[in-house]
Order: C-alpha cells, then sequence, then structure tokens
C-alpha cells in the first residue's frame, strides 16, 4: 500500500490534489492511504515552504500548486 500526504491549508487546490491522487489510484486498482495534513506546525515541520505539497511514501515530491495528472501518475 502506498502512503500519501498532501500538506496546506484545505484550500480548493489542496483538495483537487488529494483528488487526483484518489482518481489515479482509483484507475490503476492501488490501495493508497490518503492523508490531509492541514497543521500548520506539522506542516513547517515537514520542511515545505509552498502548498499544497504531496509526500509519497515519506518523500516530498511535490510543492506549489496542483500536480499535472502525469506527475501523479508518476508517483505510482
Amino acid at each position: 500500500m502506498k502512503r500519501f500526504e498532501v500538506l496546506g491549508s484545505g484550500c480548493a487546490n489542496c483538495r483537487k490534489t488529494a483528488e487526483l491522487i484518489g482518481q489515479v489510484a482509483a484507475e490503476r486498482g492501488v490501495d493508497i492511504d490518503l492523508k490531509k495534513v492541514e497543521d500548520t506546525a506539522a506542516i513547517v515541520a515537514a520542511g515545505v515552504m509552498a502548498t499544497p505539497a504531496v509526500i509519497a511514501d515519506g518523500e516530498i515530491v511535490h510543492a506549489g500548486g496542483v500536480p499535472s495528472l502525469r506527475q501523479v501518475e508518476g508517483w505510482f
């Protein structure tokens, strides 16, 4: 199971990013653990300066803006 964390304030771009990850996972039949992190202290502690950010299996793979479909597919 792949683990994803979407870090951000809960804004529209953060929600869209989480939806996109869920969509790609469903299309590929991959089970994921998707967590939304909205706590500012936790986001800063993760070393993220731009949101939304995505952590995949413990590694920051994206920061700032909604990732492209191609980017998300690459995380799988």
